[in-house]
């Protein structure tokens, strides 16, 4: 079964097309600017080459099509017509408590994902926005929202509640809800499946590693916490956004600079985390660069990104009464072979050994522990647009 999978930003539109049965991505790209003069699609081709068209797309609909158009090209085409398209995945951000798992697109669903707006302002009227727009353009193929915050819904309440006024939570959905979720529930499935072991049995810790960071506890295949919030801005240091934090610290910054609810968004969520102490980027391969030239303050950056990721995991190990395995996904978690050998030889304490010789690789599924480490830590290449192919294609192939 051939599954558009779409991941629908606010001027973004990322596809791939991927053959559900053999796992096999057919061809993938995206859609940026949109709404802009300068919108643009990039696409790869089979051969692995890239192009890159410049086309006018002043709405989403537009950026469906275009993608639609390029799929069917006489030329840069992989099928004959969108009737070859048999559903679509979309990855959907927030979906509150409304949704513990993927679900068939309908009327209703449409409208619950909606009530969500207000935890996911930026993410969710984009979301809704791509779905509408396949609406229009393909109205009888199913559709299937694939939710980051689902995976996370089997958190007991004394990990997921805030010890804010009980009415913030019974009012206003105020409580812990996390991200990433297809992304640690794939990564946590795919360890144990490349380790041999019963994913139902293990204590995992998933570490998705990126400029967007969370870590989650998973125990006997089920998440029982994880470091993202009500937003994902609580948590890990990551590039941009400031993670945990005194919340009186930002009162305190609000009544100085004069900020209002905007401005305090704009500072946690761009102008934090490895930029802001940097001052410069937040891209952990600057940063790397930055430090062995002697910059003081990108060393800061790395070792308190670095520490609060062995925090994490520490609090995890408690949590879970002790760990099996270690995954390490994402950008920075597949390929920073200094980050995962820093992190893993202070978990020497715990039993954990280290191979250096098979950390040198990058981007590869690869166990990173020695033969004699208490506990397996691996590096799995995340793989979201799978896991929302075969959610769409379970769902679908029952209707």
């Amino acid at each position: 079964m051939k599954i558009l999978v779409l991941n629908c930003g606010s001027s973004s539109v990322k596809y791939k097309l991927i053959e559900s049965e053999s796992k096999e991505v057919l061809a993938e790209g995206g859609v940026e600017k949109i709404g802009l003069p300068d919108s643009f699609l990039k696409f790869k081709r089979p051969d692995g080459s890239k192009e890159v068209l410049e086309v006018s797309m002043p709405t989403h609909k537009e950026a469906v099509k275009n993608v639609l158009d390029i799929l069917t090209d006489p030329k840069e085409g992989v099928i004959k017509d969108y009737s070859e398209i048999k559903a679509i995945g979309h990855r959907v951000v927030h979906g509150m408590d409304k949704f513990s798992q993927s679900v068939l697109i309908t009327p209703e669903v449409i409208e619950k994902v909606k009530e969500c707006y207000t935890v996911a302002p930026l993410h969710n009227p984009a979301n809704i926005t791509g779905i509408e727009a396949v609406t229009e353009l393909m109205p009888s193929v199913p559709q299937v929202a694939v939710f980051d915050t689902a995976f996370h819904q089997t958190m007991p309440p004394k990990a997921y509640m805030y010890a804010l006024p009980y009415e913030a939570y019974e009012k206003y959905g105020v409580r812990r809800y996390g991200f990433h979720g297809t992304s640690h529930r794939y990564v946590s499935r795919r360890a144990c499946e490349f380790l041999g072991l019963d994913y139902e049995k293990q204590r995992i810790i998933t570490c998705h590693i990126g400029n967007g960071a969370s870590i989650t506890a998973v125990k006997d295949g089920k998440s029982i916490d994880t470091s993202m919030g009500l937003t994902p801005t609580e948590g890990l240091m990551m590039g941009t956004r400031v993670g945990d934090v005194d919340p009186g610290a930002l009162v305190y910054i609000m009544e100085q600079e004069k900020l209002d609810a905007q401005g305090l968004s704009k500072l946690i969520n761009k102008r934090s985390g490895v930029a802001g102490i940097t001052g410069g980027s937040s891209d952990m391969r600057d940063v790397e660069d930055a430090i062995a030239r002697g910059d003081e303050r990108a060393k800061l950056a790395m070792d308190m990104y670095e520490y609060r990721i062995l925090k994490y995991i520490g609090a995890y190990t408690a949590v879970l009464g002790g760990v099996d395995v270690i995954v390490f996904t994402a950008g920075v978690g597949e390929n920073q072979i200094s980050s995962r050998e820093e992190i893993c030889r202070k978990l020497a304490f715990m039993g954990v050994t280290f191979n250096a010789e098979a950390n040198k690789k990058r981007g590869q599924e690869i166990e990173i522990s020695g033969p004699d480490s208490k506990v397996h830590v691996v590096v799995i290449p995340t793989d979201e647009e799978l896991m929302i192919a075969e959610d769409t294609a379970s769902i679908v192939e029952k209707l």
